[in-house]
Formats: structure tokens, sequence, C-alpha cells
């Protein structure tokens, strides 16, 4: 749901509250209740209006004007003044707030009544302060949480750079700075040396895209492709995966490659599932006749799956398709949202609200009846349970709320309201909607039953379905909290996951590449070493520079290298803004010139961190010129950059070398675009 819906489910609480309060009015004439309800609603339009843009002083005005003259005449509830209590606070207007509150107490004392009915009504005014200012402040945090998901997918991919530079760096950069300062007689121990580093590179490449299957499952399409065999691929697990991906990239790899191998197979189904930790991939295939025919291309691999504490399996099934099952188990996550500032704050909500109904119920309940109440309003504390996924217990903690919350309707025959509207509002969160809406149903015809005949039956059946309402939204609130924490986690582990597939694609095409060739160069001078020593020099002085440029190349690999080449930071931004859910087009008018591609690597990559820090952009067109680059998006938030920031830096750099930087509003969103005319 994200911040939008946290929005939504704050205005549907406050919209519950000032329903609740305006039930006062009920068996009044038509006009004061008409009146009651326009009122409540002028208050709650004006705490939507400021929620996000903060308070002025004629908003509370207005707010003051529709609470008073609901409340002073006792048409709404003196809970409504909790409303402008807590906008105040939020205001930072605490004296003032002070003055409501204590103008909330008179009210209630002027209705008259007992002495637990006016601290009664008092709580009732404190609690809906309580609410407003967290709610006010619980979307404030989400907010910010939502706007710095982006930065935090960007600081996990920065520190994904470094680990990979300083892995490389230890093993890589010696080896290669071991043979571009090597001399020709030294040749035996530098071929050593760039053996190992091939090596090296070849496992590192592998190692960086264990994190993921997806590399594996692309080309296991493509090879199935090749051979004309149709693929059907689904896949139901959570990335990044570790050690299990890479075991299961194997099996697939090894399984699809005897698939086509064969020739005999029309179909190939490819499907992945993640469930309670244990990941299977099951590769099922309809060209192999015997399942002893089948396994033999996997020999070897079962001892390695289940040295990992996995199982592989193979298996003729029924329709007479052969299938290949490997399990690994996925070492299990932390909950990221364990203890965020706004879980906290939501169940806080939560606890504030039930312990104010709990104290509120008791004090009017006579001493005779508190052994059935007590038992009753104590249970409502279960509804802290639901603000985490589903326990083993949840059903039978159901059912203890649902006696809890009839117990008194049923021996006492007393209009409790709420109490049937907690469990209802607990229903929602935990059961299926159809099976709660009946569930709901049933319970509103019950307590009507409860109570038909008594005076207060008609508040009573509206109370329940709103305060169901209210319950909903605060455990949902607690539980968006940590969805949005998972989600920005989430999001972090897949941009991380990019940008190791984006480096192993580097370490293989320029290192690997590069090794390879330099080896070729060694082999080659030490093989004329004898018989031409001239040209044998010359291929020695080759390999010396191969592995100058290759050192170069593996600076280019981890994001670090002192001059910045445009095609992989296009690359990485590509990876980066994907992994946010953010559709990319590029669009080429040619390349830049080699002199350019530092600038606009520069360039583009504040426009991503500034696309994924300051927007909600959902599309973005990135432009490539030779002597420009624009990035438009169609998410644009909030006022241009300032100078003094990442774009007043981009534009100080331009000016150095005759460029001209362009930052600009348009109708869809807002446009980036570089231009540098003197460099051809």
């Amino acid at each position: 749901m994200g911040s939008r819906g946290a929005r939504v489910v704050v205005g549907g609480l406050l919209a519950c509250l000032c329903g609740l309060y305006a039930l006062t009015a009920v068996g009044r004439p038509v006009v004061v209740l008409v009146v009651s309800c326009v009122l409540c609603a002028g208050a709650l339009g004006v705490w939507l209006r400021s929620l996000g843009r903060g308070w002025t002083a004629q908003d509370l005005g207005v707010l003051a004007v529709c609470v008073y003259a609901g409340v002073a005449p006792g048409w709404v509830s003196v809970g409504l003044v909790g409303m402008l209590g807590g906008a105040l606070v939020v205001a930072g207007r605490h004296w003032t707030a002070g003055g409501v509150a204590a103008s909330a107490l008179a009210l209630a004392a002027a209705r008259g009544g007992s002495v637990a009915h006016v601290v009664d009504v008092a709580l009732t005014a404190v609690l809906t302060g309580v609410l407003v200012v967290g709610l006010a402040r619980l979307v404030a945090r989400i907010d910010g949480r939502a706007a710095a998901r982006m930065t935090l997918a960007l600081a996990a991919v920065e520190d994904e750079r470094l680990r990979v530079a300083a892995e490389l760096n230890a093993g890589l950069g010696t080896a290669l700075d071991t043979i571009a300062r090597s001399r020709p007689d030294e040749l035996e121990p530098v071929l050593k040396t760039a053996r190992e580093a091939l090596g090296t590179a070849r496992a590192a490449s592998v190692e960086l895209r264990s994190l993921s299957l997806a590399p594996e499952i692309a080309a296991a399409k493509g090879l199935l492709a090749s051979g004309g065999i149709e693929a059907d691929v689904r896949t139901g697990h959570r990335e990044p995966l570790g050690r299990a991906g890479a075991l299961l990239a194997v099996v697939l790899r090894e399984a699809v490659t005897d698939v086509v191998r064969r020739g005999t197979a029309r179909s190939c189904e490819i499907t992945t599932a993640e469930r309670d930790g244990l990941l299977t991939l099951r590769v099922v295939n309809d060209g192999v006749r015997t399942s002893e025919q089948g396994a033999g291309a996997l020999d070897g691999l079962d001892e390695r799956i289940a040295a990992a504490g996995g199982r592989l399996r193979t298996v003729l099934e029924p329709d007479g398709r052969f299938a290949v099952e490997a399990s690994v188990r996925v070492p299990e996550e932390r909950p990221v949202a364990e203890a965020t500032a706004e879980r906290r704050l939501a169940v806080g909500l939560l606890a504030a609200t039930v312990l104010v109904l709990t104290v509120k119920g008791l004090l009017q309940v006579p001493p005779r009846e508190l052994p059935i109440a007590a038992p009753s309003m104590l249970a409502m504390a279960i509804l802290l349970r639901w603000t985490r996924p589903r326990g083993r217990w949840w059903g039978a903690l159901l059912a203890v709320q649902a006696v809890a919350s009839f117990a008194p309707l049923v021996l006492l025959h007393e209009p409790w309201g709420t109490l049937p509207g907690f469990l209802v509002g607990s229903m929602f969160v935990l059961l299926p909607v159809r099976a709660a809406g009946a569930l709901a149903v049933a319970a509103l015809a019950l307590t009507g039953a409860a109570v038909w005949g008594h005076g207060m039956v008609v508040n009573t059946l509206v109370s329940v379905p709103l305060t169901a309402l209210v319950v909903y939204g605060l455990l949902r609130l607690a539980r968006l909290a940590d969805e949005l924490a998972d989600a920005a986690a989430a999001q972090a582990r897949a941009a991380v996951v990019q940008e190791r597939l984006r480096a192993a694609r580097d370490l293989h095409d320029l290192l690997g590449h590069g090794l390879a060739a330099i080896l070729i160069k060694g082999e080659l001078a030490r093989r004329l070493a004898d018989r031409d020593p001239d040209r044998a020099a010359r291929e020695f002085a080759d390999m010396v520079a191969m592995a100058e440029r290759a050192r170069t190349d593996m600076a280019a690999v981890t994001g670090a290298a002192p001059r910045l080449d445009f095609a992989p930071e296009l690359e990485s931004a590509l990876g980066v803004l994907e992994a946010a859910g953010i559709d990319v087009a590029v669009r080429r008018d040619g390349d830049p010139p080699k002199d350019a591609e530092p600038v606009f690597a520069i360039v583009l990559r504040e426009a991503v961190t500034n696309i994924l820090r300051h927007t909600t952009a959902r599309h973005v067109q990135i432009t490539v010129a030779p002597d420009a680059l624009t990035v438009t998006n169609d998410g644009v938030s909030g006022e241009i950059t300032p100078p003094g920031s990442g774009l007043g830096n981009l534009a100080t750099r331009l000016a150095a070398v005759n460029g001209t930087l362009e930052a600009t509003r348009t109708p869809e969103g807002f446009r980036l675009s570089v231009r540098l005319p003197d460099i051809t």
C-alpha cells in the first residue's frame, strides 16, 4: 500500500471517529442530526487537508468552529474536542492544547452525570487527541520511510560495490599488478599467476551470479528455444538466494542441457516455488522414456545437494514426462520491521486505545458485574497479537475474543457495542474478506438480538461497524509499517542483486577475456623465446600492457574507476531503476565520444539518484546523442533541487567543460538535459 495507503487508512480512521462522535445526536430532531454530521465532516475535511501540508492559523480556526459548534450545544460527543487538541499539539501550540483539554473536562461536567461518566467522557477526548497526534506522526514517518527507500537501495548498491572492489583488489588486483610489473625472465611464475587470476575471475563471476536464478533461467529459455523446444517458465521464489541459488543453477543448467542434447523433447516446464524456507526447482520434459536414462545426466549432483541439506530426485511422472526436482533450504531472514519506529508507534496507538477503552468500560460497570465485565474487557488485549502474522494458536485466541465480546451482551443484556466491534475488526484482519464479511453480519445480528428493546439499540448497531473499522485501521497500520519496511529492504536486496549481476557480467566480459588474452600472449612469448627473441619480447610487452588495461577494467567492474565509462554506468542505472519497478526506455541517436563519457556517466548517475530519491516515477526515458544526454521521468514531486546540491554540483562540472545543464518541469514530469557542444 505504501505512503498513499497509510493516508487512506488514517483518513478512514478519522472518519470513523467522527462518525462515532456524531452518534450523540441520534434520537434528536433530524435537523440537529444533519448539522452534527456536517460539523463532524467539516472537522474531518480540515484534518485531512492539513495532514500533509501542515497546520495554519486559518485551519485551526475553522476546526475550532466545527468542534465547538457541535459540542457546546450537546449535539456531538465531547470526544471531538480531542481532534482540536491533537491538531494544536501537531502544530506546536502545546499551551493552547492544554486549554482545549481543560475545556473538554468543563464541557463534560456541564452536561451532568456521575463522576465516573465525566471521567469517561474526558478519557474519550484524551484518547482522540492521542490518536490524532499519533496518526499524524505515523503518516509523517511512513512518508519519510517511503521517500528514503530508494536512498536505502542506492546505499546498498554502493556498499556492494565497495565489498566487491575489496575482494577483487585482494585477489585479482594483486595478480594484475604482479603481471604488470614483471620482467621477461619471470615469465613462468607470471603465467602461473595469470592462470590463477583467470580462475579467480571465473569463480568470482559465478559467486556474484549465485544470488539469483534469473540469469540461468533466461539462459535456459534461450537454449530451449534454440533447440525448438517450447519452454513454460513459472517462478515462485524470492531473491537473493545465496548458495541455494548457485546449487539450483547448476541443476537447472545440467537438466536443460541434457534435454536439448537429446533432442527428443517438444516441451519443457521450469518451475520454482518457496515454502517454509524450502526452495524447490522442477524441470519437467516429455523427451525421456525411462527414469534411469534421465538421471544419468545428473550424476554427482545429488551428493552436492545433500551436503547442503537438500534433496535431488528424478522420477517418471504418471503422464510419461520426466521430472527433475531439487529442493534446498534457504536460510531464514530476520524480520526487517521487527523494531521499526513506525511499528512501535502503530502498536502503541492500538495499545493506548485498548487501555483507555478498557478503563472507560470498567468505570461504567456496577461492582456486582465486574466478575463478568473485567475478563471481557481485558480480553481486548488479544488485539495486540493481531499486529503480527497469524501464529499457531490464532484460532483459539480469536475464539476467546469472541466469547469475551458477547458474554456481557448475553449475560448482562447491556449494550456494550464496542466489544463486538473489536471482534469484527479482528476478523477482517485475520480471515478472507468473504468469510469475515459473513461472520460480521452474524455478529451484528447477534448484537442486535441481545440488546433488542434497549434504548441504545440504534446507537449500538451503528457503533459496532464503526468500532470495527477503527480497530481494522489501527491493526492495518501496524502491519503496513512492517510491509513498508520489508518492501524497502526487499528493494535494496533487489538492487544489490542487479548490481552483482552487472558486476558478474562485466567481470566475465572484461576481465575474463582480458586474462585469457594475457595467457595467450604469455604462452606465445614462451614458445617464441628461443627461436624469435625479438617477437617474444614484443608479445611479452603486449601482455604487460594488457595487464595494465585489465587493472583499469577491474576498476570499471567495481564502479570505482577514476575515469567513468558511460556504458557500464548506463547498464548499472538500468538495473537499479528496473529493481525499483520503474520502466526504462533508452533511445540512442549516437554514442558519446570518449572524452564525453566521464561527464555523461556522472550526469546519468546523478539523474538516477534524483529520480529515486525525490520522485515517484514509473517511467523513465534516457536519450543518448554524441553531444547530449537527456533523462525524463513522469513522477516529479517537490521543488527542483536547488544549487549547492547534486544538480548544482553538476552545473559547476559542466561549466568547466563549456557544457550546459537544463533541469525543467514538463507537463509529464521532469527533464534533465545536458549538452556538451565543444566535445567532439
